[in-house]
């Protein structure tokens, strides 16, 4: 019996979903362990593809300060032993990690108990969880890392179903995560009126917190747009954008590859190792992508690189940087060791 762990933001999440769903094409529901904190309730509490759901009272550790950090690895630690228990309860026989601060006790639960423990890493700069178990695992599965045995970055079918060919903008997708990014939501109020006058259509993922005051804004302007906070169908809103401008997190960078869709990544400074820079740049290095630091993220900058940006070779090469069916491709190797 395998248990998927691991969450916090939508990157892991997206990974833990595509497994699971990789899983369930099998005819076989995993169980779930994730936090109380983060996005993993909002995603997975009372999900069907997974045969059970655990969600500990865990928190990060890294960005806490003083004291706070010892206080969420104190947590960490005492549900190492829930998660033991969990796993002997249910027979767990393998445990598939896709990172983030809740994958800590059940990832060191499992090696306690001499259970393979699988991990996934989703970002080009390592996560330190992910560094410090990675000696201990049966299998590190990474799509940048060049020792790891299976490359593909596990992308749902729907996302490759996104794909259209391209060749000019007439749509553009300001894509913040899952939660929004309050730098990106400026930047369209800055951006969105010229490209409105130049007839280019908006659509706007600017997360719950900002939704009200950006589709008053919006509204005021007179700007055609479909602005939403978030969407379980957001393989529909790619399918739709010609380009996009994004933060860079695991999830985004590969999604918006697999649509095939040029992007101007704006990394999250903040994002711990710079994982995001690396993972943006990983695609700009090869001429696929743009990107800017925050703080080069200007109007006129951006509006340049969206004037001088080549849409119909950018949307043909993408495609080729990963193929369909890497969850499944994950799932087959670990099912036979």
């Amino acid at each position: 019996m395998t248990l998927i762990t691991g969450g916090g933001t939508g990157g892991h999440l997206s990974i833990a979903k595509a497994l699971c769903e990789a899983y369930n094409a099998l005819e076989k529901r995993p169980y779930y362990i994730g936090s109380t904190n983060g996005q993993d309730r909002a995603w997975f509490e009372g999900y069907p593809g997974f045969k059970n759901t655990f969600f500990l009272p865990t928190k990060g550790v890294v960005n806490q300060r003083g004291l706070g950090k010892l206080f969420s690895l104190g947590a960490i630690i005492k549900q190492v032993f829930t998660c033991r228990a969990l796993l002997r309860q249910h027979g767990i026989t393998r445990v598939i990690s896709v990172g983030g601060y809740a994958a800590a006790p059940a990832a060191l639960a499992a090696l306690s108990l001499k259970i393979p423990l699988y991990i996934h890493e989703q970002n080009a700069a390592i996560g330190r969880l992910n560094s410090v178990l990675r000696p201990f695992a049966k299998t590190f599965f990474s799509s940048y890392d060049s020792a790891s045995s299976l490359k593909d970055y596990p992308v749902a079918t729907r996302f490759f179903e996104a794909y259209r060919p391209r060749n000019s903008l007439n749509t553009l997708l300001f894509l913040g995560g899952s939660q929004g990014a309050r730098f990106i939501n400026a930047l369209a109020r800055a951006i969105a009126p010229a490209l409105s006058k130049q007839g280019v259509r908006i659509i706007h993922q600017c997360g719950k917190s900002e939704l009200t005051s950006l589709q008053i804004f919006y509204a005021e302007q007179g700007i055609e747009v479909d602005v939403f906070d978030f969407s379980d169908a957001l393989h529909v809103k790619l399918h739709e954008a010609d380009v996009a401008i994004a933060r860079a997190g695991a999830g985004s960078v590969w999604e918006l590859c697999a649509a095939g869709i040029p992007t101007l990544f704006i990394p999250f400074p903040h994002a711990a190792s710079d994982h995001q820079y690396y993972n943006a740049k990983a695609f700009a290095d090869q001429g696929l992508a743009g990107v800017l630091r925050q703080e080069e993220a200007t109007p006129e900058a951006v509006l340049a690189w969206l004037q001088d940006l080549s849409i119909e070779q950018i949307n043909q090469s993408l495609p080729q940087q990963l193929s369909k069916g890497g969850a499944q491709a994950i799932v087959a190797q670990i099912e036979r060791t």
